[in-house]
């Protein structure tokens, strides 16, 4: 992009030195120099400039940060704010938006303000712009490397910086800056009159002036073949970059990257052109403050590359997903899998994601165990507890997996892109698509239990366990907020999209088997206002005593919508002669009970759907028009004994950085879990021991009038609700009322 900018004016410049021989200049282009060869008039003949303070969404820890911002020759710049730095010095010309931004201005023409380096540069040749729908202050600025997210004082303010992103959008576009280039001539003609009437009158004689014309012309025609070759070179590349442009617009498919990538046709679209215009006021993130948008120093804004654009998912799950439409036609390409003796047709999907981005690195395995396991009796420990509840029964650390129950609420937001698309769908007006995703990722959450037959860690009254994944786009909080029953409340925030929910499990033994019945409520909101809730199904996990443990999960999930659809799924429960387990099927209604789309899967594999449309001829298979929902990351390549998915190995790490930042109730610093994880079994069990004996205090400690720290029971119904603050919290470093549960009574 910088070798484009430079050509035109590298251009008028040889021009105007040509002229300036001799030769008529009235056919030549206008004299310009630098970035002012660049410019190009509006509508009323004048350039598109202006200036001033928008505030700039950061990070969590410093939030909205003010910033002077100037737009000129269809370039958006920034830079910082700071007393004895402060703005630049505008030049003539430049229209000034905002009270604040004219005192600044006032300020800096004075000269008591010295001019500021700009630490951000947008190209409004390949962005795109948007409005908040829920703030009139706010609006966003997305480009192939980053998206701004930007607030103004008052409504009117942007109102005229809207207005001049489109006028300059509609100067500035490569197609009006080749055209401009490709109207220079190719042909110059020099003139010497002059040189020669000067030399005459210093006395020269006439083979000298000769002399010099021919080394004159001679130089001046060899700087002419340089300026004509770079600037074919400039144009051919002009030309290669629009045409790039143009086979983004014409692309039939949509493809996202977690979700998002499809913003890639919005940026690079041409007006009129497409599905998407250069300017939308679709909603792309409303609700911004709840986004980490960067974790670098604010100095290193240029290179940051925002959680809003392409991220690739460490764990190894399909965040990259190509948008199928529901055609015949599309569905039947590619790849073939089957369900039971149903052959399913779907498209490939597109690995258009790469590790590029500055996220932390998470680990691959778990560490090595420093000592051998030992084996227990079961017999002797199940038969003295038949009939108990399972959180009652001390059990060793032989059969638990080292991961808490808290954690594992996070595990089941593995497949968050779900959601993410399911968002994009929403804004499209796309409904029927996004509550498919959603019963998707519903599914999706039973799909890391295959071969888990260990138990997670039954929390302590009060701990508490974080997830920031930037990668994912998505940060997480849950805690035990409550020991008689046992409910853990979680809550998470995404792109456009917020989960939360409390649980609490009943259990039973049954000799052979162990019943395991949820109770709670999951809730989705969408920024949009579309809420979908429901209930998770019954899991039994069987062979106890002999065979080989494995777990089922039956019955049936009801999703339900406050718009226009619900969603039912059908866990089917194994039987002895079903060939073809964990089977799900279901369908989707809207208002009027009217059977609009069927779903077909299973809970450890994949889903598919189909719409009922589409297989209005009975005489043809409605699977043949079948397409793929969602599909189970693959398994790591180092798998233990917990079988653990490759999301799971990261649950539980703890660097020393983090360390520093996690309150003391948080589950990676729980002693009993860590030893297991490292292999020291004999401290584990004696840490496990330890905790338990303290924990049977802990219905006391909640009769005498204990309260969750994060988490509040909401009166309308009943459950539990994520009441803000903790990551503020965690910025400052302040965990005043979070007690070292895991240290001596």
């Amino acid at each position: 992009m910088s070798s484009a900018r430079s050509m035109h004016p590298l251009c008028c410049i040889v021009l105007d030195r040509h002229s300036d021989v001799g030769g008529d200049r009235s056919s030549d282009p206008a004299p310009a120099g630098g970035d002012e060869a660049e410019s190009a008039p509006t509508e009323n003949g004048e350039d598109v400039a202006v200036a001033g303070v928008l505030y700039k969404w950061t990070n969590y820890g410093r939030g909205w940060r003010s910033r002077w911002f100037s737009l000129r020759h269809g370039v958006l710049s920034y830079s910082k704010i700071r007393p004895g730095d402060g703005v630049a010095k505008e030049e003539g010309g430049v229209r000034i938006i905002g009270d604040a931004s004219a005192k600044l201005s006032a300020r800096a023409a004075a000269g008591r303000q010295a001019s500021a380096k700009p630490v951000g540069i947008v190209y409004l040749k390949v962005s795109s712009f948007r409005e908040s729908k829920s703030d009139d202050r706010r609006f966003y600025i997305f480009s192939h490397t980053k998206t701004l997210h930007l607030k103004t004082d008052t409504e009117k303010d942007r109102v005229a910086w809207i207005q001049a992103l489109i006028l300059a959008r509609s100067v500035y576009s490569f197609r009006t800056l080749s055209e401009r280039i490709s109207s220079l001539s190719n042909g110059i003609t020099f003139s010497t009159n002059r040189l020669r009437d000067r030399m005459h009158a210093e006395g020269l004689r006439e083979d000298v002036i000769r002399d010099c014309e021919h080394i004159m012309l001679s130089e001046l025609s060899e700087y002419q073949r340089r300026v004509k070759l770079q600037y074919e070179e400039h144009l051919k590349f002009l030309g290669t970059v629009e045409q790039h442009l143009e086979d983004i617009n014409t692309e039939d498919e949509e493809t996202t990257c977690g979700g998002h990538l499809q913003l890639l046709k919005t940026e690079f679209s041409s007006s009129g052109h497409g599905k998407y215009s250069e300017y939308s006021t679709t909603e792309s993130s409303d609700d911004v403050e709840k986004q980490e948008t960067d974790d670098m120093s604010d100095d290193d804004e240029p290179n940051f590359f925002d959680t809003n654009e392409c991220f690739s998912d460490n764990s190894g799950s399909h965040s990259c997903s190509t948008l199928t439409r529901v055609t015949h036609h599309e569905c039947k390409n590619s790849g073939s899998e089957n369900i039971g003796d149903v052959k399913i047709m779907h498209s490939k999907e597109k690995d258009c994601c790469q590790d590029v981005f500055p996220y932390p690195e998470r680990r691959k395995k778990l560490p090595e165990p420093v000592e051998k396991e030992k084996s227990v009796g079961l017999w002797s420990l199940i038969k003295d507890n038949v009939g108990k509840d399972l959180t009652r029964v001390c059990l060793p650390v032989y059969f638990n997996e080292p991961l808490s129950s808290l954690q594992k609420c996070f595990e089941e937001l593995e497949y968050s892109q779900l959601l993410d698309e399911a968002y994009e769908y929403g804004i499209k007006g796309n409904s029927l698509m996004r509550i498919l995703k959603v019963a998707a990722f519903a599914v999706s959450a039973y799909a890391s239990s295959i071969g888990r037959i260990c138990k997670p860690f039954n929390p302590l009254l009060g701990e508490t366990y974080e997830a920031d994944f930037p990668e994912k786009g998505i940060r997480f909080i849950s805690e035990k907020v409550s020991h008689h029953p046992m409910l853990i409340a979680c809550y998470c925030e995404g792109k456009g999209w917020k989960f939360w929910g409390d649980s609490n499990l009943t259990s039973k033994f049954w000799g052979q088997s162990i019943q395991l019945d949820p109770v709670g409520i999951l809730t989705l909101e969408f920024d949009d206002g579309e809420i979908f809730q429901w209930s998770k199904v019954t899991t039994t996990i069987y062979n106890l005593i002999f065979g080989k443990l494995y777990c089922e999960h039956h019955g049936i999930m009801n999703i339900k919508g406050n718009r226009m659809f619900s969603c039912q799924l059908r866990f089917k429960e194994k039987s002895l002669l079903d060939r073809n387990p964990r089977q799900v099927v279901g369908f989707v209604e809207d208002t009027n009970k009217t059977k609009v789309a069927s779903l077909m899967g299973k809970w450890d594999d994949s889903m598919y759907y189909y719409k009922e449309d589409d297989v209005s001829n009975k005489a043809a298979m409605p699977t043949e028009n079948a397409c793929l929902l969602w599909k189970r990351s693959h398994p790591p390549t180092d798998p233990t004994r917990y079988n653990l998915t490759s999301f799971a190995i990261t649950l539980n790490e703890l660097t020393s950085e983090l360390q520093e930042k996690l309150p003391p109730t948080d589950s990676r610093l729980r002693p009993d879990q860590r030893h297991l994880e490292n292999g020291e079994y004999g401290k584990a069990n004696e840490e496990k021991l330890r905790l338990e004996q303290r924990q049977r205090m802990a219905r006391k400690i909640q009769e005498n009038g204990w309260k969750p720290r994060w988490f509040e029971r909401a009166s309308e119904d009943g459950t539990y609700r994520y009441i803000g603050g903790y990551w503020e919290a965690r910025e400052q470093k302040k965990w005043d009322r979070c007690p070292n549960i895991f240290g001596e009574v």
